[in-house]
């Protein structure tokens, strides 16, 4: 057992820089780079039983590096990035608003899903806060996916009314999920 540890801690003086190295070239920041590096190590510490070969240790610490590397991206990717729906709303107000274009596109990692539900939390508590016009004209074009024309015929209002309830119930959202994101 103490020859396993000496092991570990002679292989982490000894690839320590040329890994924290390999790895600071292909991230943004020192910091980012040492936190992978960390993970990295502790992989290594936690699944060292399972490396095949001492001889292969470097190519396999370099491979994991990589892996984590990958990682990162692939959550900084499906993260959303900051956005600014005041900025949206001032470019074209006459433009079509869905609820499409105020969502982020999400994967299906454990962050994504709890990101996910506090957007929809959001959203649910924003249509609350809503008057009950722009409520209704949200959920039955949004959600119930029912067109403008069937819901004129229905309620006997016009289109052009029912396209601004909407229009202000998405802008009522976007600040409501623009207050989400700049907490995120």
């Amino acid at each position: 057992m103490e020859l396993a540890m000496q092991i570990k801690e002679q292989t982490f003086l000894k690839e320590k820089d040329r890994l924290l190295s390999f790895i600071r070239n292909r991230v943004s920041t020192v910091e980012e780079a040492e936190d992978i590096l960390q993970d990295v190590f502790y992989q290594f510490v936690a699944g060292y039983e399972t490396i095949e070969s001492i001889d292969r240790v470097t190519s396999w610490l370099f491979s994991v590096a990589r892996n984590k590397i990958i990682d990162r991206y692939r959550r900084e990717a499906a993260r959303p990035q900051r956005a600014d729906f005041a900025g949206m709303a001032t470019q074209e107000e006459d433009a079509p608003i869905t609820l499409q274009e105020i969502l982020p596109d999400l994967g299906n990692t454990p962050e994504d899903s709890y990101l996910r539900e506090a957007i929809w939390e959001a959203i649910m508590e924003a249509l609350d806060e809503l008057p009950p016009e722009q409520r209704e004209i949200f959920i039955l074009n949004e959600i119930e996916e029912r067109s403008f024309r069937d819901i004129a015929e229905e309620t006997g209002v016009s289109i052009n009314t029912l396209l601004s309830r909407k229009r202000y119930a998405i802008l009522a959202l976007r600040k409501k999920l623009q207050r989400l994101y700049n907490d995120i």
